[in-house]
C-alpha cells in the first residue's frame, strides 16, 4: 500500500552518480597492472645505473703501491735489568709495607714478585721486589746476618723485619718492612730462605 515518492528515487540516485569511482573499480580496468607496469620500469632503471656503476668501477685504473721510507732510523736497544749477573734463588709473590714513624702507620710499598738474587761474582745474596706492571724497584737490600723476622702480630702470613740500608729509592735508608703472602706456606718457606741467605752473606 506504500507507495516510493519519485522524489526519494532520484535523491538516491544522484547520491549513487556523485560518489567518487573506488578502487575496485581501477582494479577492473587495470589499475593494479599498470602500478606493475610502472615499477618493471623502476627496477629496469635501477638495474642499468648499478651496471653503469660497476663498469666505472671495472675501468678505473689501480692506486699504485706507495711506500715511505722513515725519516728517523732507531738502533734497537738492550736494555738491562741489572740482574743479568745473578742468580734467582727463589721467587714467591707478597706485598710489602714500610713503618712510617711520623704518622705512626703503615703505608703500602707495592705488590709484585719477590726474589732473592744471588751474585755470581760475589756470591752475596740480595732481596729485590718489583712492582706489578711498572716493575718499579720497591725494596732492594742485601740480607745482612743482623737482620732478623718476626712474626706480624695477628697474622701468620707475614714478617716484620728492620733494615739498615735499602737503595730501592737511591741513597740507602733504613726502614721497618712488613711483608705479607698469600698462605702460610710461602711465608715459612720465606722464612726458610731468609735465613740461608743471612748464613750465605756471612761468608
Amino acid at each position: 500500500m506504500s507507495e516510493v515518492k519519485p522524489v526519494e528515487l532520484n535523491k538516491k540516485e544522484e547520491s549513487s552518480a556523485s560518489k567518487p569511482p573506488t578502487s575496485a573499480v581501477f582494479s577492473m580496468f587495470g589499475g593494479k597492472k599498470q602500478e606493475s607496469n610502472e615499477k618493471k620500469d623502476q627496477d629496469k632503471d635501477d638495474e642499468e645505473k648499478s651496471n653503469a656503476d660497476n663498469k666505472k668501477d671495472e675501468d678505473a685504473p689501480e692506486s699504485p703501491d706507495v711506500h715511505f721510507e722513515p725519516i728517523v732510523h732507531l738502533e734497537k736497544v738492550d736494555i738491562k735489568s741489572m740482574e743479568e749477573d745473578e742468580e734467582v734463588l727463589y721467587k714467591v709473590r707478597a706485598k710489602l709495607f714500610r713503618f712510617d714513624p711520623e704518622n705512626k702507620e703503615w703505608k703500602e710499598r707495592g705488590t709484585g714478585d719477590c726474589k732473592f738474587l744471588k751474585n755470581k761474582s760475589t756470591e752475596k745474596v740480595r732481596l729485590l721486589m718489583r712492582r706489578d706492571k711498572t716493575l718499579k724497584v720497591c725494596a732492594n737490600h742485601i740480607i745482612s746476618p743482623d737482620y732478623e723476622l718476626k712474626p706480624n702480630v695477628g697474622s701468620d702470613r707475614s714478617w716484620v723485619y728492620a733494615c739498615t740500608a735499602d737503595v730501592a729509592e737511591g741513597g740507602p735508608e733504613a726502614f721497618t718492612f712488613a711483608i705479607r703472602f698469600g698462605n702460610k706456606e710461602n711465608a715459612d718457606k720465606f722464612k726458610e730462605e731468609f735465613e740461608k741467605a743471612k748464613e750465605q752473606n756471612k761468608k
